[in-house]
């Protein structure tokens, strides 16, 4: 059954706003997307209100999940401070009102107040929990695009599976997901029976992409809290089933995707992917240092494009430079797992849809990818054991 955006429409307008007026005559919903059964858009309120706005993007996001044939509804609350909109004003102090017939505290003795410990501010750290059966997350990541992220993410997948783990690839690349393409699926998720979605089985890992719920060529235009909520979602609404390892893609960079994916899961480590030329090599630093920031440890550093060997003579050349990761490891102090050479194969099975490691296992490529995973799994051993 075709959902369409008047259905939506009709089943907002049941749901009231903090003010008691129709969600539709309230002036706070952004362009609503509908297709496949897929609906999206966010409620955008000002900063001041949205604590009272969340039950009501809860509501909202039942009642449009309960229009037939809706299977995906993804609804963002986004809240940003109006100009000129004035800070919440400060409480006034105890025993402060002039008429108060509260003795003052004597002269040389501090009130109660001043001998309690004081209180620590609640870490965003706070609200981690673990995904249900999943044993460890990590994040391939990297500070810009165009390194072939995602294709190393894939194929250190198939190397971890290769190793005899359970392994699960998360696609959270959501502005340019690339992992329908390098895998070549083109079906849609199922819904199990607690309406959770159900990942894709390919090459033997358990696949999820917000790519599976929208056209290839479709625009994604999200604002930030848009962002954390797809994020969110993509962790905590897929049926992820028992797994070892669930390796998630991120976007290139340091913003909302990469906070909002270590505030939600306890990230078992991260694995930072860069081409050799100092370029690269700056952005990456951007991107380690961020997850120290937040306590996430660092697996170590990939160097992709390592080099280029003709296949026609076997003359190898330095195309981007080499060596820069490994340098850049050792400066840092964190591990350096390998080089990847930039090779004809490589590109055209992953544009094919069924990446080397799957299409070549005896190959000499497949060797590095799994090499590489080796050493991932015996730093997550390491991380495991300090902890």
């Amino acid at each position: 059954m075709s959902v369409t955006q008047q259905q939506v429409l009709e089943s907002l307008a049941k749901v009231a706003s903090p003010r008691g007026v129709p969600l539709t005559n309230a002036n706070v919903l952004s362009a609503i997307t509908v297709g496949d059964g897929k609906v999206f858009f966010s409620i955008n309120v000002d900063a001041a209100e949205a604590r009272a706005w969340e039950s009501v993007r809860a509501q909202a996001e039942a009642a449009v999940r309960a229009i037939p044939g809706v299977t995906t509804a993804m609804i963002a609350l986004t809240a940003e401070r109006k100009a000129g909109s004035p800070a919440p004003a400060s409480q006034p102090a105890p025993h402060s009102h002039p008429h108060s017939h509260a003795a003052a505290p004597r002269p040389g003795v501090q009130p109660v107040a001043a001998h309690r410990p004081p209180q620590s501010p609640v870490s965003p750290m706070s609200k981690q929990s673990e995904i249900p059966g999943v044993a460890a997350v990590i994040a391939v990541a990297s500070g810009k695009g165009g390194v072939g992220k995602s294709t190393t993410a894939l194929n250190l997948a198939l190397g971890l599976r290769d190793l005899g783990l359970r392994v699960g690839l998360l696609d959270a690349d959501i502005y340019g997901p690339s992992v329908p393409r390098l895998t070549g699926i083109h079906e849609k998720p199922a819904l199990d029976d607690n309406r959770k979605m159900i990942p894709i089985k390919r090459f033997g890992l358990s696949i999820m992409s917000i790519g599976f719920l929208v056209e290839e060529d479709t625009a994604m235009i999200w604002r930030g809290p848009m962002v954390m909520s797809a994020i969110t979602q993509m962790l905590r609404d897929v049926a992820w089933g028992t797994l070892d390892i669930l390796v998630v893609d991120m976007p290139p960079g340091t913003g909302d995707a990469q906070l909002t994916l270590a505030q939600n899961v306890p990230l078992k480590g991260a694995v930072i992917i860069s081409t050799p030329q100092d370029l690269s090599l700056i952005d990456a630093r951007r991107g380690l240092a961020m997850f120290r920031k937040v306590n996430v440890p660092v697996l170590g550093i990939v160097e992709n494009m390592s080099y280029f060997q003709c296949p026609e003579c076997g003359t190898r050349s330095d195309i981007f430079g080499h060596g820069g990761a490994r340098h850049e490891a050792e400066r840092l102090g964190v591990p350096f797992l390998g080089e990847i050479p930039l090779h004809m194969s490589i590109r055209t099975s992953s544009d094919a849809g069924n990446p080397v490691v799957a299409s070549e296992p005896g190959g000499p490529h497949a060797a590095i990818y799994r090499a590489i995973a080796t050493q991932v799994r015996e730093q997550l051993k390491g991380a495991t054991a300090a902890a």
